[in-house]
């Protein structure tokens, strides 16, 4: 797991704990859910060739990929697959509070294959939370916040011991981090006096993205079991 999952992972833990201690006077809602949150893949147009400095355009869904000799215009890398989403709320007021989230694809997926490079996208945001009705089942909730996104790339490497192939991945130390602004709208469906399931869209619109993919917003959608501790 690396620092960032890790710092943010103790990051929330920690409004969570910090958050419990109030539950008697605020709400405090935990959750986490699956999803899945997309992007198309880019193109390299009038890019620099690093082996060659020639000017080079790849067609439309392709990147050059210059970590290999002779460079090669490769199938450009998309964002998609299953996504875990875990979040905390803190209602400071019976319709306003702040929230931490952080959603992040489980699995490593392939950036440039030819350069034996995958890659995991993980989307980390902190934000004002709107709750417009409080004390029923149905409870609409609207996120707007500022955050961060990050491209973690790995290196594969296969190994063979005595006939048996074994392949594993580290990271490549070529991470891109990206400055980001999410907007979200969701709805706590209570099943349970404190217990309920919210489907969620969010959109985070990340700068530079288009660095690795095709556009700099991402659309994501959830689908969370959470609970909420105090009042509601």
């Amino acid at each position: 797991m690396s620092k960032l999952k890790i710092g943010t992972l103790l990051l929330l833990s920690t409004l969570l704990l910090g958050a419990v201690n109030f539950a008697h006077a605020q709400g405090v809602s935990v959750y986490f859910g699956l999803g899945s949150a997309q992007d198309t893949a880019g193109t390299a147009t009038n890019v620099i060739d690093a082996n060659t400095g020639r000017t080079v355009s790849c067609p439309k869904g392709f990147v050059l990929n210059d970590l290999v000799v002779p460079s090669e215009c490769d199938p450009g890398p998309t964002i998609g697959g299953v996504f875990g989403v875990f979040g905390v709320d803190f209602m400071i007021k019976p319709h306003l509070g702040i929230n931490g989230e952080y959603a992040f694809r489980f699995a490593q997926a392939n950036y440039l294959p030819a350069a034996a490079l995958k890659f995991r996208p993980g989307f980390y945001d902190f934000n004002a939370v709107y709750e417009p009705v409080s004390g029923t089942r149905i409870v609409p909730v609207v996120y707007g916040g500022i955050g961060g996104a990050r491209i973690a790339l790995y290196q594969s490497q296969t190994v063979s011991v005595t006939g048996i192939s074994t392949t594993f991945s580290y990271p490549a130390g070529l991470n891109a981090n990206h400055f980001q602004l999410h907007g979200g709208i969701g709805v706590k469906l209570y099943v349970k006096p404190a217990l309920f399931i919210k489907p969620q869209f969010d959109i985070h619109y990340v700068t530079h993205l288009t660095d690795q993919f095709g556009r700099n917003w991402v659309p994501e959608y959830t689908v969370s079991v959470g609970y909420t501790f105090g009042e509601r």
